[in-house]
């Protein structure tokens, strides 16, 4: 195990491990703080990120955080490393990865081509050198493209998750939530719904009254019920009509096994999945959402800093080419993300890491009513992730979710984001928004005080 050093002000600084040093270089949070491993001063942390900035990103493949022998998601992560796509950059530091990153030579072809020859790790270390501006500058010049019923991720577009939870599943209050998001122009990246229990008889019906209305209606969207993926494959064998596959993941395998889940389960219903071919424009059939702290949360972090392990999760996406990828930022609460400004820091993080390592990345902008958090964060993140060229974020009613609770954004808020920007729906969405008298001649939502979407609320009601 390496040793690295810095000296900073007539003062020498030892990392005893690549771990180490990774910790110590890490943007301040609550969470390292909580699991002992954050920098004991800023001036540690400066003297960490000099450290870091000398690494050779060939360290990384050498110096695993997580013990090769012991961890799945360490084997995955070095055994499907592209060495021939990590070539242009192998001779780098990390801290002229950054400079590199933030040249004109790093368009988006040429990220594209180098993204599989990228660990984790290497685009971890990168990050923790980055301001904010810079973790904006350089995500905006990827792009990443998938499809299932409608396309992701392309220029000058934004899609949004439509979540209509209810505390009890009930069918009214569902469909209230989902004709408020669809009228205003919510919905084409997914309608997902969070369950109020992970039981297969009630994971179906609300997966039948989602094909119902995407059915009738001709929606070109997908849905999915956010169980757990066990419960996925039992209905696909029992013909449900499940379109997208979900689990939370995270970057250790033990943390994996907190949620019950191994990469042979996800290796399983990725193959169910995607042969029950129920996408018209694409298959991609996968949707993973993550987390910085649920290592921790689990005791199953290996003394490695909460965002490094984070990025570790985008290798466990990135192996079945995901539908969608999402980092549920604040939600875990402020025990690992004491306020906006820690919360707004990882979204950032988590955005540029995911969209490096070749992820379709979206956000849950989010917070707990305990965080030192409020609404104004929220418009914040939002601002600055569509300026970062997200492909997706979550939209709840009122940003409020009444069966989760916690706080998050709007459907209103996708609304004021696509227009301070330019930015539209996913174009087989926003096709479908103008066929039904949706869109004015601006292509801008409009304001409808009946419409035949309101079948929707009054059929489940009753």
């Amino acid at each position: 195990m390496s040793t690295y050093t810095s000296t900073l002000g007539g003062e020498r600084h030892r990392f005893d491990s690549l771990a180490r040093l990774l910790a110590a270089a890490s943007p301040e949070r609550s969470g390292d703080r909580l699991a002992g491993l954050a920098a004991s001063s800023a001036r540690e942390r400066v003297a960490a990120r000099w450290a870091l900035a000398e690494v050779p990103l060939a360290a990384f493949l050498t110096e695993p955080v997580v013990p090769y022998e012991t961890d799945d998601v360490t084997r995955l992560i070095l055994d499907t490393h592209d060495p021939v796509a990590f070539a242009p950059v192998a001779g780098m530091t990390v801290g002229e990865l950054r400079e590199w990153l933030l040249s004109e030579a790093a368009d988006a072809e040429a990220l594209a081509a180098v993204s599989p020859g990228l660990t984790p790790e290497m685009v971890a270390a990168v990050s923790k050198l980055m301001g904010n501006a810079d973790l904006v500058a350089v995500a905006r010049k990827v792009r990443v493209v998938t499809a299932f019923r409608s396309t992701i991720g392309l220029p000058g577009r934004l899609a949004t998750r439509l979540q209509p939870n209810h505390p009890t599943d009930d069918p009214a209050g569902v469909a209230a939530a989902l004709l408020d998001g669809l009228l205003l122009g919510s919905g084409d990246a997914v309608i997902g719904i969070n369950p109020a229990t992970d039981s297969p008889r009630a994971v179906r019906d609300l997966l039948e009254l989602l094909d119902g209305v995407i059915t009738r209606y001709a929606i070109p969207t997908q849905s999915c019920v956010l169980c757990h993926v066990t419960t996925s494959v039992d209905l696909m064998e029992r013909g449900a009509p499940v379109d997208l596959v979900f689990q939370s993941i995270a970057g250790t395998q033990a943390a994996n096994a907190s949620f019950g889940v191994t990469l042979g389960l996800l290796d399983e219903a990725y193959e169910a999945a995607r042969g029950l071919d129920r996408g018209t424009v694409g298959k991609n059939v996968m949707y993973f959402e993550t987390g910085q702290g649920s290592a921790l949360s689990a005791g199953a972090h290996h003394g490695v800093d909460q965002q490094t392990v984070e990025a570790r999760a985008y290798a466990v996406a990135r192996r079945y080419d995901p539908l969608l990828v999402n980092t549920v930022v604040g939600f875990i609460g402020p025990e690992y993300l004491y306020d906006g400004r820690q919360i707004l820091r990882a979204a950032l993080e988590d955005h540029f890491c995911g969209k490096l390592l070749g992820l379709p990345m979206g956000l849950d902008i989010c917070y707990t009513n305990h965080a030192d958090a409020d609404d104004d964060d929220v418009a914040t993140m939002l601002t600055m992730l569509g300026v970062a060229g997200a492909s997706f974020v979550i939209c709840t009613p009122g940003g409020d979710d009444i069966m989760l609770n916690y706080q998050s954004a709007s459907y209103h808020d996708a609304l004021y984001l696509r227009e301070v920007l330019g930015l539209r729906p996913a174009p087989e969405f926003e096709a479908w928004l103008g066929s039904i008298g949706l869109l004015d001649e601006r292509g801008a939502i409009r304001e409808v005080t009946a419409h035949p979407l309101t079948d929707i609320g009054r059929e489940l009601a009753a």
